[in-house]
Order: structure tokens, then sequence, then C-alpha cells
């Protein structure tokens, strides 16, 4: 009975990749082999695509707190919380 949630591709492979494959791989666990390295390399693809798109986003100009660095931002984000009294409810 076929599954629902699968479905039969057709992709022309360098024949050494496909004779490695079924050396490595028994027969019943090639499709899930294949299935996970496609998975992780559009995964990579997508993160390296949204990282050339987003790359000089941030500006230094609208953010002149950061002019000293992130971490003196953040410590001095930190330190001012501290400094304030708890409010009582």
């Amino acid at each position: 009975m076929p599954r629902a949630d699968v479905t039969q591709a057709n992709f022309v492979l360098p024949v050494e990749l496909v004779e490695e494959l079924r050396r490595s791989v028994p027969r019943r666990e090639q499709s899930k082999v294949v299935a996970d390295a496609l998975r992780k390399e559009l995964r990579r693809l997508k993160l390296r695509r949204v990282l050339d798109t987003s790359f000089g986003a941030w500006a230094e100009e609208p953010h002149p707190e950061l002019g000293k660095g992130v971490e003196a931002y953040i410590r001095a984000s930190r330190r001012s919380t501290r400094a304030r009294p708890l409010e009582s409810e």
C-alpha cells in the first residue's frame, strides 16, 4: 500500500555516487540516507540565502548606543536594570 506522505522522484546522479551508496547503505535504507542528505543540503542553501540577503542590513548610524560595542551596551543595560528597585505589586 503506497504511503501518502512520500513520492517517487527520478534524479540523474553520477555513477560512482550511486555505486558508493549501494555499497555503503543497505537497500531498504538508501532512500532515507538520500532524503536526509537532501534535507541537510536544502537547509544549508536556505541559510546561505538568508545570510546573503541580510548581509549589511545592520547599520551603525541608527544605533549610536552600540558605538562602544555590543558588550559595553549589554553591560550598561544590565547595570541600569539592577540599580532600579523592584516594583511592589
